[in-house]
């Protein structure tokens, strides 16, 4: 198959056309030879942060001289991106070629464990020393839990989201997320919610999570980061100051995963870390910031550097099964303008629909039909001032290529 036959193959495999388990996955791998068990892993589970922890990890184990294999969800510019060697992209003519293999099993999966199937193919064939995987949802029944014991198990900051399929309080989601625990080397963060560590020592006889206590001379801002933690001078391009728990979380994983990666390698590698469409300066001038946040801590983080800023103008566009309203509660009340757009997804929340719940929150909203005409509305709203794009990750990575062609 070509590229494109082969993204509507898998888009048409569903998210939730199969129950949750891990039956599929593991019946695929083991058709495939187990690949999952050629390589080492590191596992990372949670609600916010875990692409940037992944990030964090694989850039400083590639600087550590390790062949390392990255499996992220969702992807911002390119579907290839979410397999990555090395920071390099799977190739549209190897996503299609394993794709075929993984067909030619004649299992019934969902995207999601096809996907992980193929990524798991790609790092084995590759021979990956290390593959720093992100789950999709969850952690018990996700399709990357099929690994053996990883070398660390990593869980990021908890909140409620998908509470349709994983419970709609944090003990609930925390056990799901607990489903990737497998050995004692287990990081959460800082400044995990009681109610979902307690769940978390439950499954972990010990779990390192980084000593506030030793972070010092913190400098934030959107463009970068700069701190001591533990004596040692970090800096990260990753702005604002959530990226710098997501650091410490990398900083204690790597610590405890078992691999020889030096300070210096843990620095640069977390100064060289990028991912877009985390709170991303996407444009100078105008001045344009594109954010994932479509959660109510992912908001609660935006909403620390909406702060900084007057007049902003919004673009927003959300999906209809996510707690939207808590999101835009919180954040359009700090905006002076907001644009309403509906992201080419079927599951987003329609222009109109999504204006009318706005209003509550903002008193100039407004609509367009398509993120061009939304781009060029908030350009003449904002008079100058800061543009800021959130509300979902499909949302960032359509109109992203509009702003940064």
């Amino acid at each position: 198959m070509k590229y494109n036959e082969t993204l509507s193959y898998i888009h048409s495999l569903g998210a939730f056309s199969h129950k949750a388990s891990l039956e599929r996955i593991a019946n695929v791998c083991q058709k495939l030879d187990n690949p999952q068990n050629k390589f080492k892993s590191i596992h990372v589970a949670g609600t916010n942060g875990k692409g940037s922890v992944c990030t964090f990890l694989s850039s400083a184990l590639k600087e550590a001289g390790y062949n390392v294999g990255t499996f992220v969800s969702p992807y911002i510019t390119d579907f290839c991106e979410r397999i990555q060697i090395n920071g390099k992209h799977i190739s549209r003519e190897n996503l299609c070629r394993i794709s075929q293999k993984v067909i030619d099993t004649g299992t019934s999966l969902t995207e999601f464990e096809f996907i992980t199937a193929v990524g798991f193919l790609y790092f084995a064939e590759n021979n990956v020393d290390v593959a720093v995987l992100e789950t999709g949802l969850g952690g018990r029944f996700d399709a990357t839990n099929v690994i053996k014991k990883p070398l660390v198990s990593v869980i990021t900051k908890i909140g409620l989201d998908h509470t349709a399929v994983l419970g709609d309080t944090l003990e609930q989601i925390t056990e799901e997320k607990c489903g990737i625990i497998k050995g004692e080397n287990v990081v959460t963060s800082y400044q995990q919610p009681n109610a979902a560590l307690t769940v978390i020592k439950k499954h972990a006889p010990y779990v390192a999570i980084p000593d506030i206590q030793k972070l010092e001379n913190v400098n934030a801002s959107i463009f970068e980061n700069e701190f001591i933690y533990k004596g040692v001078s970090y800096k990260t391009h990753l702005g604002g100051d959530y990226q710098i728990e997501n650091a410490l979380i990398a900083i204690e994983a790597i610590k405890k995963c078992g691999l020889n990666v030096a300070e210096k390698h843990i620095k640069a590698g977390l100064k060289n870390a990028f991912i877009p469409a985390r709170l991303e300066v996407a444009s100078r001038e105008p001045f344009i910031v594109i954010d994932g946040a479509h959660n109510p801590d992912g908001a609660a983080a935006l909403c620390k550097v909406l702060k900084a800023y007057k007049n902003i103008t919004a673009i927003i566009g959300v999906m209809r099964d996510k707690n939207y309203k808590e999101v835009l509660s919180a954040t359009l009340p700090l905006c002076e303008n907001v644009i309403c757009v509906k992201p080419n997804v079927p599951r987003a929340l329609p222009a109109n629909e999504l204006s009318y719940v706005a209003q509550q929150y903002c008193k100039n909203v407004y609509t367009a039909d398509n993120l061009q005409n939304a781009l060029s509305l908030a350009k003449q709203k904002s008079n100058g001032e800061a543009i800021f794009v959130f509300g979902s990750l499909y949302l960032a990575s359509e109109i992203r290529p509009l702003i940064r062609p």
